[in-house]
């Protein structure tokens, strides 16, 4: 549908283009079209379907792995998040429901945010759950189904009169100091501005160099009782997410592993060993399916946000675990930035020029295990 939609008005011409059609794309995409702006979203393959598809969902802004310098972006996120979930339902008519309203976090006997919960209190939640040498706490935290998200957010995109062109990878951005020439396989455009939010492929060197690389993440879904899990279980080795409706999302491995798209067996039942040391019935449960996401990893592990090298270029990108989070914030500071407002938070740890030069992640085969 994205792809006929888009093909019967070939543009070329734009307030701006912007590479990458995942969730901070095409939200950065609205809150321009919002504004009054003209917007095309260029996508190399499918809208939402890499690493915003294969994503937890869990709105984990208090999550206790993540730096602490992301914190600030990750509430300012939250705050946004229930206005921008009203606006893509409105825009899409599709539901983006919450499916869980809190999580049960394990975490280090020294930790001293969140809520403390009794082992007793627990196991009303996560019956089985055996008793360990960490303590858990209580995170009131959203989480929802990211293929909700997938279906509505491309629509409500294209409801707002953008531009969405799928299959069309950018093969080049010519920068002058009045504006930018994209080159295309299926046309060229002009623009005032361009913005390389191209998640875990931003790093070409044709979009600035930037190092972001990809971090591979195993997932899989399981069929349990309905009511089995009734909140978020996460811990520094795996997460479980419940549905609502039986369904319960698993991971996730961190590998670096370049695009290598193949789902192995020995890590998936390695992420349900785990996972079957909280929740027994995980490791005899059926299997519903089983996928790969490549999350744009920086060096720091924060997000790049700010002007490229070169003139009206952007970058939103390297959210590593944390795009679907962060993306309502990332649109928000963005837009302010294009439109050379001051940005509602300090940007300045996420600077591209806290990268001189082009560097390389550690490009070693090893695999972890990860809350996302």
């Amino acid at each position: 549908m994205h792809e006929q939609t888009a093909c019967m008005s070939r543009l070329r011409t734009s307030d701006v283009v912007i590479a990458g059609g995942g969730i901070i794309g095409l939200s950065l995409g609205l809150e321009l079209l919002q504004r009054g702006l003209s917007v095309v979203v260029l996508e190399r393959d499918q809208a939402m379907q890499s690493a915003s598809w294969a994503a937890g969902g869990m709105l984990a802004a208090r999550d206790p792995e993540n730096s602490p310098a992301l914190l600030p972006l990750s509430l300012h996120s939250l705050a946004l998040y229930p206005a921008y979930l009203d606006r893509v339902r409105t825009l899409s008519d599709q539901p983006v429901p919450i499916r869980t309203r809190r999580t049960l976090q394990q975490v280090r006997p020294s930790y001293s945010a969140g809520a403390d919960v009794t082992f007793d209190d627990a196991k009303k939640w996560v019956p089985g759950l055996p008793e360990t040498d960490g303590k858990f706490v209580w995170l009131e935290e959203d989480s929802f189904d990211p293929r909700d998200l997938c279906r509505a957010l491309p629509m409500a995109f294209l409801a707002e009169k953008g531009i969405l062109l799928e299959k069309t990878p950018v093969l080049g951005v010519e920068c002058s100091s009045s504006a930018v020439v994209v080159e295309t396989t299926r046309e060229q455009i002009h623009a005032a501005t361009f913005v390389n939010c191209r998640g875990a492929w931003a790093g070409d060197m044709h979009f600035g160099g930037i190092p972001v690389e990809p971090v591979k993440g195993q997932m899989v879904t399981v069929a349990l009782a309905a009511e089995r899990l009734r909140c978020v279980l996460r811990t520094p080795k795996f997460y479980a997410i419940p549905r609502g409706d039986g369904r319960v999302a698993i991971g996730a491995t961190i590998e670096q592993a370049g695009f290598d798209a193949n789902v192995h067996e020995q890590y998936i039942a390695a992420i349900l060993h785990t996972a079957a040391e909280f929740i027994p019935e995980v490791e005899h449960a059926s299997r519903l399916e089983s996928w790969t996401g490549f999350r744009p990893g920086t060096p720091d592990d924060l997000p790049i946000l700010g002007a490229a090298d070169a003139s009206n270029c952007w970058h939103a990108t390297g959210h590593y675990r944390n795009g679907i989070l962060l993306a309502p914030a990332t649109a928000r500071v963005m837009a302010q930035l294009i439109f050379g407002e001051t940005p509602d938070l300090p940007l300045k740890v996420f600077s591209p020029a806290r990268f001189p030069l082009k560097t390389a992640l550690d490009a070693c085969s090893s695999v972890s295990y990860s809350a996302r």
